[in-house]
């Protein structure tokens, strides 16, 4: 079995970020969800748990930070520059709120990033894929 990853994300409104995650393309998987948590699907190896806060204190006393700090960034990568602007905009669109830190572009590498309504904040990422399988990058391969 690949080794999988599965990020548990406290929410305020299980049905509204559950309907943020599927406008951004994730998939939900009713077999590991009920009215407590939903199991959103990204890829076969990532999976996103969106827990109710009632839910979420069953697993950790710890309080859940206010939406104003930071605690961590979670990163997804795409296929294209495209593909990150197409999934800013569309979490700015639906709920979250689009380049919640500044875009970044370095030629073979660009990402933005965004928060969703709870305010987790997410990257997306594109990298040249020569120099994601350790190619120098085009510019600098001349």
């Amino acid at each position: 079995m690949s080794r999988m990853i599965f990020v548990n994300l406290p929410v305020a409104d299980l049905a509204g970020s559950k309907a943020f995650y599927e406008a951004l393309g994730f998939v939900n998987n009713p077999q590991f969800s009920d009215d407590t948590a939903a199991c959103m699907v990204w890829s076969d190896t990532i999976f996103v748990m969106i827990l109710t806060h009632e839910k979420w204190a069953t697993f950790t006393s710890r309080p859940i930070p206010d939406t104003g700090s930071s605690e961590v960034m979670l990163c997804l990568s795409c296929e294209s520059r495209a593909d990150v602007n197409r999934l800013t905009d569309t979490a700015g669109g639906h709920g979250g709120t689009a380049d919640i830190n500044p875009q970044q572009d370095h030629g073979f590498m660009m990402s933005r990033s965004f928060a969703d309504p709870d305010g987790h904040v997410w990257e997306v990422m594109w990298m040249d894929p020569a120099v994601a399988s350790g190619e120098a990058p085009a510019e600098e391969a001349a």
